[in-house]
């Protein structure tokens, strides 16, 4: 009878715990309230559902663009509409859908996956959200206006080019990508640091569940594959608005550069996409086999080396376009290659099911089906690595064919699994009866249809991208029978989507981990609370349930770290050494704000105002953005020294404003890295044309002036200097020395951005005359934007400094402001060294 009164108590503890922590991190409540959520669960779902929304959107026009070729001569579509209707096909599921859905499954399941309560930055989320949501409706709004882009999802320049795409089509696509491309950045640098620093304790990189390795690496690709398209989308947006010719070859321009910095960013794209779904096959086959997954390091190692390959590959895509034959060998070999880190995670699984015992499920049917799919998917990968090969298929349906079996197998089927397999984090059911297996047999019976066939239509040598074709060529049976399948693969997906709905609300509920799942987003209950856990658990393995069946129950009663704000009111979760994971700081997380919505409508209302050609409207809304940024910065701080806080089981630990690798450094860090790639991909640019065109420039069209270098150079010194010497003051307690370092930096960054500036008056030539001069006034923006950052950045620093926002123990902005303006410093210099010596030497 003593142990019943405790129960009790211990239950009544953790139901006053529950009810505090959902009342902390529930969304606001109101009619506006939830436009001001920044909770990673609400975000994620979010972007989820939208991504979804936009997969709809992008069958019912595959769907248009089947009707129209199921014949020849079918007239249901003209020419100028089936442009718009193919590039939107493509752009939506690639752009709106894929990399999307990936980000919001990201955010709504590492902090569960890893054991906290939050993602590192939730403001971040919510600001990539609201860009991605608008950037992808003004897309979706020019389709409904008949002025959707139509030069292809891939935009090849010189089809979509001014001279051939004279319309705003084209600029839609240029400007609308980019302000989801920012939307993705923004989810790459969450992921990263969430990753690396908030983590349950003792969860050591060799302790998390291979999903978070998978979905890191995945953003780490992003990072760095991004830069190329969101660079070349800015240039093609130049040329278009304002003549700068970078592929123009009448004027020293190149074609072909589009084509590289494109699939600079969409060969990894393939693998960006690939590597989440497999992520998921790792999670999901353990599960349903009873045992570990087989070979944890070697997948760790084979996905790390499958990212590397992955960024070698982009030629892969160039083999007709006149590289050369050395080129042309590298390219295919390294094709060749990656095929390795894959089979070794195939290997894997392969051997995970031979050593388990597996239970055919339904979300183990859809693995099933992506092995399948993906493996043939693979084979044809291997044929179009081969160049001779490659040059008889090559824009033919085959390659449509071998590019959706990679993409629909490799991710779609695995969504899909995921999808019935984490249903019951959504909505508290489950079901495995129903119409799932009809709707699977269904998706795979009438997606091989469509697809298996399409090969056969691209050897009898029907080229991509027409609407129509003449009868008698012999592809009017593989076009119909594609076309057939086409449409009961949309009632395949139209079925899964129904049973979803069956589920959500007909399904039995379920009880806290209904899988026997070993993962800790199974420690809570279904459907998933707002906080994730009541207290923080301590891993001492990598499959934490199995090891411990009671850690839900230890962790809903308060047993672990954190049970409780240590601050009323106030969101916390703890962040850990990057490679042990031991405790390393409270991360104080911010609350609900409207600052991101707001944030996005100035940016939107920035490329909007661009767009139409009203670029006074445009640097307002700039200037809105930047001024709503920092009012964002300006919230997080405190204004005096905190104390070590208990967390539980004997631990105080400090919160992160007084620890100098917090968070923010780590996320500039990441940000510099996708700037540096960006850098790369403009230097790369510069050097291709310079390679690629004879004579180039060919006239001295810039005079050098030393005085502008020298201007640069002493601006660039001082912003270094200055940070460098802020950091010292302050931790000397020397704060008026601390001001007048920090006033040196901004300056030194406006008298750089000011020279970087004047760079372009030293043309002798117009910047519409050739590509070289197009490319001088690029590289100066690039300098001028990063040195008035830090000039604006150590302004904004000094004026916390004097509002008490930064101390001795507190000097987070000071070391993020160093990095910035050392970075900015160091690619100035390679900005001025760039333009300097190609004058020298013309």
């Amino acid at each position: 009878m003593s142990g019943e009164p405790q129960q009790t108590a211990d239950h009544g503890h953790a139901l006053g715990l529950h009810y505090e922590m959902q009342d902390l991190y529930s969304p606001p409540k109101g009619r506006f309230g939830r436009f001001a959520a920044t909770n990673h669960t609400v975000v994620g779902i979010r972007f989820m559902l939208t991504a979804i929304a936009f997969f709809l959107v992008g069958g019912v026009l595959a769907m248009l663009i089947r009707a129209q070729l199921a014949g020849p001569s079918t007239q249901f579509l003209d020419a100028a509409d089936y442009a718009q209707v193919f590039t939107m096909h493509g752009t939506v599921m690639m752009f709106l859908f894929a990399i999307p859905l990936i980000e919001g499954f990201a955010l709504y399941m590492l902090p569960k996956l890893l054991g906290a309560r939050d993602l590192a930055f939730p403001r971040l989320s919510a600001f990539g959200y609201w860009c991605y949501l608008l950037g992808g409706l003004t897309l979706l709004g020019a389709l409904l206006a008949g002025v959707a882009p139509d030069s292809g999802w891939f935009m090849y320049t010189p089809l979509s080019s001014k001279p051939y795409s004279p319309g705003i089509n084209a600029d839609i696509w240029l400007v609308g990508i980019t302000v989801v491309e920012i939307s993705a950045v923004c989810a790459a640098v969450e992921i990263m640091v969430t990753v690396l620093k908030v983590r349950s304790p003792g969860m050591s990189l060799m302790r998390m569940p291979l999903l978070a390795w998978y979905l890191w690496v995945t953003a780490a690709m992003m990072l760095a594959g991004f830069p190329p398209l969101i660079l070349g989308s800015i240039l093609l947006e130049l040329e278009r608005a304002f003549g700068l010719p970078f592929f123009d070859p009448t004027r020293g321009g190149d074609p072909l550069l589009w084509q590289h910095l494109f699939w600079l960013f969409g060969h990894p794209e393939v693998y960006i996409i690939f590597l989440p779904a497999a992520g998921v096959v790792s999670t999901i086959l353990p599960v349903f086999c009873g045992r570990p997954m087989v070979g944890y390091s070697w997948i760790v190692g084979a996905l790390i080396a499958q990212a590397f390959l992955s960024f070698g590959l982009w030629a892969h895509h160039m083999f007709t376009t006149g590289i050369p034959h050395l080129s042309l060998a590298i390219f295919s070999a390294a094709s060749l290659l990656v095929v390795i880190p894959t089979a070794v995670q195939i290997f894997a699984w392969l051997a995970t099911l031979l050593k388990g015992r597996p239970r055919l499920s339904l979300p183990m049917l859809w693995i099933f089906g992506f092995f399948f799919i993906f493996v043939s998917g693979g084979l044809t990968g291997v044929m179009v690595a081969v160049v001779p090969f490659d040059w008889q298929v090559h824009d033919t349906h085959f390659v449509v064919a071998h590019l959706h079996y990679v993409l629909v197998g490799g991710f779609v089927f695995p969504v899909i699994a995921g999808l019935y397999y984490w249903t019951p984090q959504f909505t508290g059911r489950k079901s495995d009866r129903g119409l799932g297996k009809f709707a699977f047999w269904t998706v795979f019976t009438g997606f091989n249809l469509t697809f298996f066939i399409m090969h056969l239509t691209g050897l009898l040598g029907m080229p991509r991208r027409v609407y129509t074709y003449a009868a008698g060529l012999g592809w009017e049976v593989p076009n119909l029978v594609s076309s057939i399948g086409g449409f009961i693969l949309a009632v395949g997906f139209a079925l899964v989507l129904l049973d979803m709905l069956v589920q959500w609300r007909f399904a039995p509920h379920v009880t806290t981990n209904p899988w026997k799942a070993a993962s800790l987003e199974w420690a809570m209950p279904s459907p998933a609370t707002a906080y994730n856990f009541a207290s923080l658990p301590e891993v001492t393995g990598r499959d934490p349930l199995w090891k411990d069946p009671e850690l839900p129950v230890c962790i809903a009663g308060g047993a672990g770290f954190l049970a409780g704000p240590t601050v009323p009111g106030q969101r916390e979760t703890l962040a850990v050494d990057a490679l042990d994971g031991r405790p390393d700081y409270v991360l104080i997380l911010p609350g609900p704000t409207f600052l991101p919505l707001l944030a996005a409508l100035a940016l939107f209302g920035a490329a909007g105002c661009f767009l139409f050609g009203f670029y006074a409207g445009s640097a307002v809304l700039a200037a809105v953005l930047v001024g709503v940024c920092l009012r964002w910065l300006w919230q997080s701080g405190l204004r005096e020294d905190p104390q070590p806080v208990d967390i539980g089981k004997g631990h105080r630990l400090l919160p992160h404003p007084a620890r100098d690798q917090s968070p923010g450094w780590w996320g500039m860090v990441f940000t510099l890295v996708f700037d540096a790639t960006l850098l790369v991909s403009l230097l790369f640019g510069y050097v291709f044309l310079l390679s690629r065109v004879s004579d180039w420039p060919p006239v001295a069209m810039i005079a050098p002036d030393w005085l502008v270098a020298a201007l640069i150079l002493a601006g660039l010194g001082a912003a270094a200097l200055g940070s460098q010497g802020a950091v010292g003051a302050n931790r000397q307690g020397k704060g008026r020395a601390r001001g007048w370092w920090l006033a040196i930096a901004s300056a030194g960054g406006a008298t750089s951005a000011i020279g970087f500036g004047l760079i372009p008056s030293l043309l002798t030539a117009p910047a519409t005359s050739h590509a070289y001069a197009a490319c001088v006034v690029a590289l100066s923006l690039y300098g001028a934007l990063h040195a008035g950052l830090t000039a604006i950045g150590s302004g904004f620093v000094a004026a916390r400094c004097r509002a008490g926002l930064v101390s001795r123990v507190r000097a987070g902005d000071l070391l993020i402001l160093r990095l910035f303006s050392q970075f900015s410093a160091g690619a100035g210099l390679i900005v001025l060294v760039a333009v300097y010596l190609a004058a020298w030497l013309a």
